[in-house]
């Protein structure tokens, strides 16, 4: 039996080590209360800020309705303020998720070149406010198709190149590299991301990670966010399998490099159309002329690359009066300015109607459609290009084949059909019905589930094409009133096109759709060109 001056100090070794721990916790806590307490107060600041934009726009908007430049320049600017709003609602609600542990990923095809050009053209506009030197480069691209969460992957991306373009003091270089490591029957995919801005401090690398925490209060730096960005970033990754890793130092910029395993689909090539093309190519920059060239003698694709307007104006003429004239045209850089792009175009257009012009631009196609169309652009090819995305883009372009390469997000024509519209929103069914009706299709409208499912029993079979449903409703959800019409007797109560038309956008929502008999998913707040796409290749 232990005496008691050592049973005594046994039991103060053990009070004090309980103690310390007790003191250890209530740190932690008054540390995370603190850190929620700047994250509320943060937040007020970064919600109030672009809703006092949105709020204050509109009504300079309202009071200059008959200047048609200035209303044009407050609705880009509501739009900016808009998109920045729901970009920090979504960060807070998938912090939540996460932490209930609802995260799912999704597993499907992608192309890589889709969701590298995404990425650029998201973090291009602010790089370029800050006069920022944005240098890319994806050299020994292998495997173009891969499959994973597309959506999860451009979150990650997007938040990393945002921090390096808000973190570097204006004039500064910002680098991302994309390269693959093959991995048995994956691949790994690296991303890296350098810049030169103001680095971190290795305490705060140390806690970077954790929820609400910023490096700078946005109050006082003017920089705006959640803090939850690099925590669902992190958690994101962790999910996936991946890595990441960050080097950085006060003063010295930051380094972060992501890898992340993926599974892949073997490249599918179509090159019917180019066994016999002749193609002229207008590329100014040196290394995307190696490119082109690498690409196209791969698939031996007989070319002429011009270096200029003027070598390409040099080059038709040349091959018309040798009677072996072009039969498509690859515009890139011209080395003067996109002015210059499309009066080539423009210029090429009117020298043969027929001929085939594809450009290949780090653009937004949205932002440049209606000047390209009325130029005589016949198709896009985002670049980052890779074999697949070049060479399938090509041949669709000289086929005219592809359901993508007529208009790219501009509306269809879809006179002669018939769309069902189920909204209980006032507004939204506003604005949806407005949408739609650029398609030329016809819409016919209900708001609930139950009037749709009504309308549709009481309609001609095959009256419609398409049914836009909403999911939470009065009376009848979207979800319940999507069953009963698959319940139907009659054939095309199975095989209508039902597309969710909703605010429930999470991975879970998406099956739930699924699982009561809608053939797709369209979130809300509607994304014009994707819903443009959708109705494209499904109705």
């Amino acid at each position: 039996m232990p005496n008691e001056p050592d049973s005594l100090v046994l039991r103060n070794e053990a009070l004090r080590r309980e103690n310390d721990e007790l003191k250890k916790q209530l740190m932690e806590a008054r540390d995370a209360n603190t850190a929620k307490e700047v994250f509320l107060s943060s937040m007020s600041h970064d919600i109030r800020t672009p809703m006092n934009a949105i709020i204050g726009l509109t009504a300079l908007a309202r009071k200059h309705i008959d200047e048609k430049e200035r209303v044009s320049d407050a609705l880009n600017k509501i739009g900016v303020a808009s998109n920045h709003l729901l970009n920090l609602i979504n960060e807070v609600l998938d912090m939540s998720r996460i932490d209930s542990g609802k995260l799912t990923l999704e597993e499907e095809p992608f192309a890589l070149s889709d969701l590298l050009h995404d990425t650029l053209v998201i973090i291009r506009p602010q790089a370029e406010s800050k006069h920022h030197t944005l240098r890319f480069g994806a050299d020994g691209i292998v495997y173009e198709g891969l499959i994973g969460d597309v959506t999860r992957l451009r979150q990650i991306f997007v938040n990393i190149a945002n921090n390096s373009v808000k973190y570097t003091n204006d004039g500064g270089e910002i680098r991302i590299n994309v390269t693959e490591e093959p991995d048995g029957d994956r691949v790994i995919l690296v991303f890296s991301c350098d810049d030169n801005g103001i680095g971190m401090s290795e305490e705060f690398l140390r806690r970077m990670f954790e929820p609400f925490e910023r490096a700078s209060n946005s109050t006082q730096s003017g920089v705006e966010g959640t803090g939850l960005g690099m925590s669902i970033v992190r958690k994101l990754i962790d999910a996936m399998n991946g890595t990441i890793t960050v080097r950085s130092a006060p003063g010295a910029g930051t380094s972060v490099r992501i890898r992340i395993p993926l599974r892949y689909e073997t490249l599918s090539l179509d090159t019917s159309a180019l066994r016999n093309a002749n193609l002229l190519v207008i590329e100014s920059s040196v290394r995307r002329r190696e490119l082109f060239r690498t690409y196209l003698d791969e698939f031996r694709i007989h070319f002429t690359l011009a270096e200029s307007p003027s070598d390409a104006i040099a080059a038709m003429t040349d091959a018309d009066f040798r009677e072996d004239p072009f039969t498509g045209v690859i515009l890139g850089t011209t080395g003067d300015g996109n002015a210059n792009i499309y009066d080539i175009a423009s210029y090429i257009r009117k020298s043969n109607p027929s001929l085939p012009i594809v450009l290949v631009s780090k653009d937004r196609w949205e932002d440049i459609q209606y000047r390209a169309n009325r130029s005589g652009i016949d198709y896009f090819i985002p670049i980052p290009f890779f074999r697949k995305s070049l060479i399938n883009g090509l041949n669709a372009a000289l086929t005219h084949s592809s359901e993508e390469s007529d208009g790219f997000g501009a509306a269809p024509d879809l006179s002669g059909k018939r769309f069902l519209l189920v909204e209980d929103n006032i507004i939204n069914m506003e604005i949806a019905t407005e949408l739609l009706a650029a398609t030329n299709a016809t819409i016919d409208r209900c708001a609930n589930g139950r009037e749709a499912v009504e309308r549709f029993a009481a309609a001609e079979p095959n009256a419609y094409d398409l049914i836009l449903m909403d999911i939470q409703m009065p009376i009848m959800d979207g979800y319940t009133a999507t069953r009963a019409i698959r319940a139907l007797d009659r054939p095309d109560a199975k095989s209508v096109r039902i597309f969710a038309m909703t605010a429930n956008i999470f991975a879970e929502d998406i099956a739930k759709a699924r699982a009561a008999g809608m053939d797709g998913h369209i979130a809300k707040p509607i994304d014009v060109t994707k819903l443009m796409q959708t109705l494209r290749r499904f109705a």
